[in-house]
């Protein structure tokens, strides 16, 4: 019926909205939205800030002693459900422009929502996992405001009454950056659906509208402005895309749009207690990227106020752009938007048990935060802890070698080294690799017990790694035991000194470093099969014998 009336539509609404058509081709709709100005020609004529980048790096100098940067972070997250928030259509990144739509998705009239548990579920997941304080009788809103990507002309919200709010997370600033503990508080986390998307055509003459992702789930996390600086707002970032991974409430993919942060920042003279003027930095693909345009726009504003000219920091939405390194004028803010929320009357209030609420807080996975203080009792370093619960299937994998009773540095030297610079050069993830834990626990206790050097076992490891298989079956068939008998390794020592008398006289003669070359000798006539501590014990006393 839909494709019937809405086949041929043509809307020509307000002057404050371009030209919209929607119309149907081989069974998919496709929007297009005709611009009367090009977005592109629309942000050229922005005024650009008169700030030199020449001096930029001199002026960063100056913020811990002059100046403090107040950042806060919104963070939104897509939900992992099978279906959208309100509706039965699945969603999935990358498929065919309106290729999954319906009535509801599309703002038809009389189509009413019916929310989708999963939505609540994962809410509260990440509410107790951020150490928030639950809202036990919520409800949804109506955000009115008026995008061609968003059909209704308003967005299912929540405004007054969040699901989740007064909550922080704890974070660990890894040792290059300084190191150290860090808490940043949680003001609220709230859910909400997703707009369409606009797909703007090279010429700037016109857009088109995808309303696949429309209605997707999102749980918006806002953030106290604790953060001082870039590395700190990235970790932060870094940090709430590890745990909703751990928690499976998201994937978690800035490269997809499932993990979108928008970073406001102001700075204020040491001392000063108002806060500055606000500038929100949208358009951050990663999480380096959000570190440099906070570094970026902190310079930016401490040069204008070192000039006398922090009127000209206006509360505005600036862009990030990648190619240039710099943050650009995307709209001003007269002031703050009135969006008319008020309550959503097609939906019902959210009301939650403490049974639900307890039978969700007993599911929850341990957290990386908990992880990391386990790994540390371990004896393990924080640059190792760091890397091992970064993710989830890493972690997984290394707790299940410690199960068959490998020493925990032993097991992540390995991980970080070998097996890391594998799945990095194949481009492989850890649950990918044909390695398993009982494997590499057998591989350390082989080199462990002398049954194996360290030299043949990383050959081993890199097949084990590639083809699968076991380690002893691979020891057996290349006959691969290390050779321990001190009368077979003599020989072999004999051997070697007795063709390189060269060598051996230049050694005795003072080039004390040609052991080495000995050594490598022995280990290539024994197939690197000699136990290395007896062949070097063996070589030297044959080296420093006079006879």
């Amino acid at each position: 019926m839909a494709s019937t009336i809405f086949r041929s539509l043509q809307v020509q609404p307000f002057l404050l909205y371009p030209t919209t058509l929607l119309r149907r081709r081989n069974g998919v709709f496709q929007f297009t939205t005709k611009a009367t100005q090009s977005q592109a020609e629309t942000q050229q004529r922005q005024p650009q800030s008169k700030v030199s980048t020449s001096t930029q790096s001199k002026k960063l100098d100056k913020i811990p002693k002059d100046y403090e940067a107040i950042i806060g972070i919104e963070t939104h997250v897509q939900l992992s459900t099978l279906t959208k928030a309100f509706c039965g259509c699945p969603y999935s990144y990358g498929s065919p422009p309106n290729s999954s739509i319906c009535p509801i998705c599309m703002g038809l009239p009389g189509a009413l929502p019916v929310l989708n548990s999963k939505v609540i579920e994962f809410a509260v997941k990440l509410g107790l996992a951020l150490n928030c304080n639950l809202a036990f009788n919520s409800k949804f809103d109506r955000k009115q405001y008026f995008y061609p990507d968003l059909p209704k002309g308003y967005q299912i919200s929540q405004f007054d009454v969040p699901i989740a709010t007064a909550g922080f997370l704890d974070v660990d600033i890894p040792v290059e950056f300084g190191g150290g503990h860090k808490r940043f508080g949680i003001t609220r986390v709230h859910m909400e659906e997703d707009a369409g998307k606009l797909l703007h055509a090279e010429n700037g003459n016109y857009s088109q509208v995808d309303l696949n992702r429309a209605g997707v789930p999102l749980l918006e996390i806002v953030s106290e402005p604790d953060m001082r600086n870039g590395i700190e707002a990235a970790e932060y970032a870094a940090e709430l895309q590890r745990l909703v991974r751990y928690l499976g409430v998201s994937n978690g993919n800035m490269q997809e749009g499932s993990l979108r942060c928008d970073v406001n920042v102001s700075i204020r003279p040491i001392g000063q207690s108002k806060f500055g003027t606000k500038v929100e930095i949208k358009n951050l693909n990663s999480f380096s990227s959000v570190g440099r345009a906070i570094d970026f726009e902190i310079s930016r504003q401490v040069q204008l106020h070192s000039q006398g000219q922090e009127d000209q920091i206006v509360q505005e939405t600036r862009l990030w752009e990648e190619g240039s390194q710099r943050t650009i004028t995307m709209r001003k803010k007269e002031g703050l938007a009135d969006y008319r929320y008020f309550p959503e009357p097609d939906l019902p209030a959210v009301i939650l048990s403490q049974e639900y609420v307890d039978g969700i807080k007993n599911s929850l996975p341990e957290l990386p935060e908990i992880k990391r203080r386990r790994y540390e009792q371990m004896g393990l370093s924080m640059q190792d802890v760091l890397f091992l619960a970064n993710d989830k299937n890493i972690a997984e994998f290394f707790e299940a070698t410690l199960a068959k009773g490998a020493d925990p540095k032993l097991v992540a030297n390995w991980i970080m080294s070998d097996i890391a610079a594998f799945m990095k050069n194949e481009k492989l993830t850890i649950n990918e690799i044909k390695l398993t834990p009982e494997e590499l626990s057998e591989l350390i206790a082989s080199i462990k017990g002398g049954t194996i050097s360290g030299k043949i076992g990383k050959e081993i490891l890199f097949e084990l790694l590639a083809k699968g298989g076991t380690v002893k079956e691979i020891i057996e068939k290349k006959d691969l035991v290390q050779i321990v008998d001190p009368v077979e390794i003599e020989t072999m020592v004999d051997k070697v000194i007795a063709e390189n008398p060269k060598q051996l006289e230049q050694y005795r003669g003072g080039k004390t470093k040609l052991q080495g070359f000995f050594a490598g000798q022995v280990m290539k006539l024994s197939k690197g099969k000699a136990n290395p501590g007896l062949l070097n014990k063996i070589l030297l006393e044959k080296l420093n014998s006079k006879s």
